[in-house]
């Protein structure tokens, strides 16, 4: 756009709202000198005495201007009366009152007779015909939007869970604005009173008992669910129910997800699959993480993945004195810069490209920052990959961690958390040995070093770079087919951000040497996921997206084991994380073993890689 036309269309919106204030104003002075004639008409019986109407008309001017400052000062000429609502009815009331006991107090001074029953009828005329204009506006407004736009005949017909008030709030904008193409037919509500009733004009037919006989009868397209407050497992028992109809589901986020606690129809979004598993938001001690993050220098290893950049977010939120953001590949790093440097302003920020198996280069990070706080998530993690490559795997997840471990002890670090896996538990690949190893480093480390190490053990988590679901949904936007390596493979999942919230607070229960075990509810079947999110998208497993079969992959088991058989389990305070027993580890024989191990990577003898590792880690099993 020129500035030329810009200039133009600046100066022409003022000129249009000049001239419908002035239409308006114009329209309130005939509309109350209407409502002060019919009122001495009514008054008289339409047979005014010529004294009273000389009265009037010889005031008529000042009464005006007086209920024009009244209606200006309710602001009557700054609503958009296209949007006119309660409010701005309570604004006309007002007004006309205020307006109108000024008057009446002004004519008792200035002795002017006219009958008391005159100021109450043009009171409540004046209500009559000024809310009337600006209500008959907004409905000449919506019949012409209506009318213009309609409800097409490819438009989504709605059914709306939840008659309260985000429902109504959601119903009401779709009527408002054809344009988005919905058109909301049902409402489902559990509170019975409601039933029959309607709202904005849309009626409700029943409880969630009732999804299937709505959906089926009223030709339903998408289902709404506009519960904002409900608890998570509502919400997952809502979808439960849903997914066996074929209609697109969509959902308002949760009301702590709604920061600003404002509801509208731009925060709708599509059912994923986390609402599936219907976890309560994560509780942690707030006191307790702020003691050992705030005013710290913190380290986060492999701070552009998917755990450590989630992991940068929310201390970002307890004030650390500095937050080091390492990782190898920079245009991750560079995204979560940009997002960090924007929602905190005042956060000391450091990004560093450097590689945790560079142990010159990190030796040089720790002299420079000093950081006192480490996580370490800097990790190679695809199983099948690490498989075909598992000497990159033992240099990044077994020597890039004793990299880092040794560095805190050399620089008196407070406290170093690794984040691990259930892999990690009887490893039957690459990666869960490499895990495993990197546990007994910390555990090893802990016992002669001031610096307090654990590790954090969880399973997969839903949207991490890799995971199942983004390759699903990718899938299922091609058309399908969604593939599945084993119809009875299972796994634990966790959100990224519950992930993270429960590694923080671990971090904050650490003693020194334990490996704190996530509780990640529970197994999902992953044909069943994939079911699942088929359903969700609108789709019917296996008629309109086909799931294929296509066998386990190399290290790949059926199910994953949280917790080793002979660490044991014990409680902490918090029901969600649990402790397995530190095990005994000799930091010397195993650096003696990780020295053989090294050798053998660097002179990349691959056939003497399993004996060793066995040896490191007696319970890996080499499977496919």
């Amino acid at each position: 756009m020129s500035i030329e036309s810009t200039y133009k269309s600046s100066t022409y919106l003022p000129t249009i709202l000049t001239i419908r204030k002035t239409l308006l104003i114009a329209l309130d002075i005939v509309l109350f000198n209407l409502a002060s004639f019919m009122a001495l008409e009514l008054r008289f019986d339409f047979n005014i005495p010529e004294q009273y109407l000389h009265t009037y008309l010889g005031y008529a001017v000042y009464m005006t201007v007086i209920m024009l400052v009244a209606h200006y000062y309710c602001s009557l000429y700054r609503s958009l009366w296209l949007y006119a609502s309660i409010e701005e009815l309570v604004s006309v009331v007002v007004s006309s009152i205020a307006g109108m006991s000024i008057i009446y107090i002004g004519s008792l001074f200035l002795e002017v007779h006219l009958p008391t029953s005159f100021y109450i009828l043009t009171c409540l005329l004046n209500m009559i015909l000024v809310g009337g204009s600006r209500l008959g506006y907004r409905v000449l407004r919506k019949a012409k939007i209506a009318f213009a736009y309609g409800y097409s005949t490819d438009s989504k017909r709605v059914l709306i869970i939840g008659g309260g008030k985000a429902g109504a709030m959601m119903i009401k904008e779709m009527r408002s604005n054809p344009q988005i193409n919905k058109n909301p037919v049902a409402v489902l509500d559990d509170d019975r009173s409601k039933y029959r009733k309607h709202i904005h004009g849309v009626p409700v037919l029943g409880t969630r008992l009732d999804i299937l006989r709505v959906v089926e009868e009223k030709k339903i397209d998408e289902i709404l669910i506009a519960i904002p407050t409900a608890r998570k497992t509502e919400i997952r028992e809502l979808i439960r129910l849903c997914k066996h109809t074929k209609c697109k589901l969509r959902t308002l986020p949760g009301i702590y997800e709604l920061i600003d606690g404002q509801v509208d129809i731009k925060k709708i979004r599509d059912v994923d699959i986390e609402d599936l598993l219907g976890r309560e938001p994560i509780r942690i001690n707030l006191d307790e993480v702020s003691q050992y993050l705030a005013n710290e220098v913190i380290l986060v290893t492999g701070g552009g993945g998917s755990i450590g950049s989630e992991l940068c977010r929310q201390i970002a939120g307890y004030r650390p004195k500095q937050l080091l953001l390492l990782d190898i590949y920079e245009n991750n790093a560079y995204d979560i810069q940009n997002e960090l440097s924007k929602k905190h302003k005042d956060l000391d920020l450091k990004v560093i490209i450097a590689s945790v198996r560079d142990r010159k280069r990190m030796d040089q990070i720790f002299s420079t920052y000093r950081p006192t706080v480490i996580f370490h998530a800097a990790a190679h993690k695809h199983v099948p990959l690490m498989e075909a490559n598992p000497t990159e795997a033992i240099k990044n997840n077994v020597f890039g961690t004793l990299n880092v471990a040794q560095l805190a002890d050399k620089y008196n670090a407070k406290r170093f958390v690794l984040i691990s896996t259930d892999k990690a538990v009887n490893p039957t690949n690459i990666m869960g040995a490499t895990k495993r190893m990197a546990e007994m480093i910390i555990q090893g480390m802990d016992k002669h070093s001031k610096t307090e190490y654990v590790a954090v053990r969880f399973g997969n988590v839903l949207g991490s770079n890799g995971s199942v679901i983004p390759l699903f949904k990718k899938q299922i936007a091609e058309g399908g087919p969604v593939t599945v390596t084993h119809p009875d493979i299972i796994r634990y999942f966790m959100t990224i951000p519950e992930a993270v919230q429960l590694v923080i607070q671990a971090g904050a229960m650490a003693g020194g040497g334990e490996i704190f075990v996530l509780d990640m509810g529970e197994p999902v079947k992953i044909a069943d996921l994939a079911r699942d999110l088929i359903k969700l998208s609108g789709f019917e497993p296996d008629e309109d997206i086909k799931i294929e079969f296509t066998g386990l992959r190399p290290g790949e088991k059926l199910y994953e084991e949280l917790l080793m058989a002979e660490e044991g389990l014990q409680g902490t305070k918090h029901d969600k994380i649990f402790i397995g027993a530190p095990l005994f580890c000799d930091m010397a024989q195993l650096k003696r073993e990780l020295d053989i191990l090294g050798m053998i990577v660097q002179e990349d003898s691959g056939e003497l890689l399993e004996p060793i590792i066995k040896k490191l880690v007696p319970t890996y099993r080499k499977v496919g």
